[in-house]
Parts: C-alpha cells; structure tokens; sequence
C-alpha cells in the first residue's frame, strides 16, 4: 500500500456506484475517480443546485464521464426511501455503494423522523440506505462493495443502542455536540463490523470495509459554525485547514482503497498513514467498535426507528 494513490484505482469499467454526499469534498473526489476509471456514478445530494453543478464540473474534468444526480436527503426517511425506489427502477444492479456525506458537531437538532439531527444523518440515514439498496447489492454478484466512512473522531463517543437520543435539556447528560458527533462515527464503524458479520455467516459475496480521511479540507469542519452565524470561528477553521490540512483529493484515498482496492477484507478499516494525513494504510480503531452483542443491538435498534429490516441477512 506504500504510496497508493488515485492512479493505482483498477479499471471500473461495468460497475454501477452510489456515492452520498457527492456535490463537494471527499465525496466529490471519491465520485470523480470512480468515474475517471470508468463506473457509473450517482452523485446523490440533499442539494438539487449542488448536485446538478457537482455532475457538470466533475463532465467537465472528465470528459465522456457516465454521471448522474439523484436527490437523497438522509434526515428524511422518505426520501431514503424515494431514492432507493427510484434507482432500483433505474439500475437492476448496484456494485459499489459509499455512504460519505455526514454532518458534524452541529447545534442539537433533529431530523424529518425526530431523530438527533447527527446520529439521524450519519448513522440511521444510511442504515436505511444500504437495507433499501441490499437487493441490488446482492444482484450484483461477487464484488460488491459497501464502504462506510467514519472519522478518527469515533474515538470521542461510545454507541449506546439504550440511550440514543440525547437531551440538552438533562443538562451534563444532555447533549454534546462532539460526543454525539464521535458516537455517530462509532456507529458507522460498529454498523460495518456487524454487516459484516452477517455477511460472511450468510454466505453473501458483498464486502463492507470502512475508511476515514484523517484531516482533510473540507466544508464539513465549518458547517457548524456557519450555521451559527460564527464567523470568527469559521474563518480560523479556513486557516487551520490551509495550513494543517491534506487536500480533499488526498483526504478521499482511503475511501477510494476501500472501495476499489483488489483484497479488502470483510471489516477492513482504513486511513491516512500518520493518522491526519498521508497515503491509505490499515487504520487503528476501538475495540467497541468490533463487539460482537454492541452490533447486534445496534443493529436492532436501527431496524427498530428506521423500519427498515434486512431480512435476507438474519443475525
């Protein structure tokens, strides 16, 4: 893996891929190389505008590009569940499905169906996501790929499946902003490790590995703050990620090892070599995020708020 860069991506050239949070950062980059190698890529994003600019920028920087946008909102259950309805009328197959968009250490907040606004996004939205496209994952054969990308951040926050909804108003146990943040990325990663238990004890021939992009300049880190009308705290966070921060196009190579590399494992989890920055290397991770009965009820809980069940992968 020593320097495996954007150039060593095999040929793509027949798969079908779903990137979420496509229109900008690593998600962009992630769609763009995809495409560059010869997938089919849906960008698909909450924004419409983005979107659709996204498509023609990354046409534009690679001509002949097969791309498309699909509006996905995964705050709104429904419109998780719109989008996998209308892929599956577009696409018999899907080979390659990158859950990426997130939001981060936001003001508390709750989605469309109620949930806290990050967990809701980061960890439920795709939960339902990857259940609603699993048919078309299976249909693809072997080969298939999910790849979940969580954050070395997941350090900060521990999954409790008994306890997901925290309350500002419990006070110091009400809601934190970054320990709901890291146990979102802890469910991300916790999801992926129960995936793929069940796949494996299923037989299914998908692979579900995990990456996460170190510290890369992004919009995500200045998401918060411009929300809040903190300007002063925005532009600090646009110094911190010229200075300190490894470009989008970097930050997007352990995704893309992840997704595209010949021998991931079932469960793989990859960053950057120095941890915040570098070529992708196999990734430390905590020990919680690979408990066996934490995954089970994770997983539990998961069908339970989103309805969607995976009855094809039984526990």
């Amino acid at each position: 893996m020593t320097g495996w860069n954007a150039t060593h991506i095999p040929d793509q050239s027949g798969r079908t891929a779903v990137v979420t949070g496509a229109n900008s950062g690593i998600g962009y980059v992630t769609a763009r190389e995809l495409a560059r190698h010869g997938a089919a890529v849906t960008l698909a994003c909450r924004s419409a505008a983005r979107g659709r600019a996204a498509v023609i920028r990354l046409r534009g920087e690679v001509p002949g590009a097969e791309v498309e946008f699909a509006p996905l909102d995964l705050a709104d259950l429904s419109s998780v569940r719109e989008f996998a309805r209308a892929f599956g009328q577009r696409s018999p197959r899907l080979d390659l499905l990158v859950n990426n968009a997130g939001v981060m250490a936001l003001p508390y907040g709750r989605t469309a169906d109620g949930f806290e606004t990050q967990f809701g996004v980061n960890h439920l939205g795709h939960f339902a996501l990857t259940g609603l496209l699993l048919p078309r994952l299976r249909a693809a054969g072997p080969g298939a790929r999910i790849v979940n990308v969580s954050s070395g951040f997941h350090v900060l926050g521990d999954v409790r499946p008994e306890d997901l909804d925290p309350d500002p108003a419990r006070g110091a146990d009400g809601y934190r902003r970054w320990i709901a943040y890291g146990r979102s990325k802890s469910a991300n990663l916790l999801f992926t490790h129960e995936l793929a238990r069940r796949f494996t004890a299923a037989g299914a021939t998908i692979t579900a590995a995990a990456a996460h992009p170190g510290y890369a300049s992004t919009n995500l880190h200045a998401g918060a703050s411009a929300q809040e009308g903190r300007t002063l705290t925005s532009r600090l966070l646009a110094l911190g990620n010229g200075v300190l921060a490894q470009p989008a196009a970097k930050g997007a190579l352990p995704t893309l090892y992840a997704a595209t590399a010949p021998g991931v494992g079932q469960d793989a989890f990859f960053g950057p070599r120095l941890g915040w920055r570098g070529a992708p290397v196999p990734s430390w991770r905590a020990g919680r995020t690979l408990d066996d009965a934490a995954g089970e009820r994770l997983w539990a809980a998961s069908e339970k708020l989103t309805g969607v069940s995976y009855a094809s992968l039984p526990r």
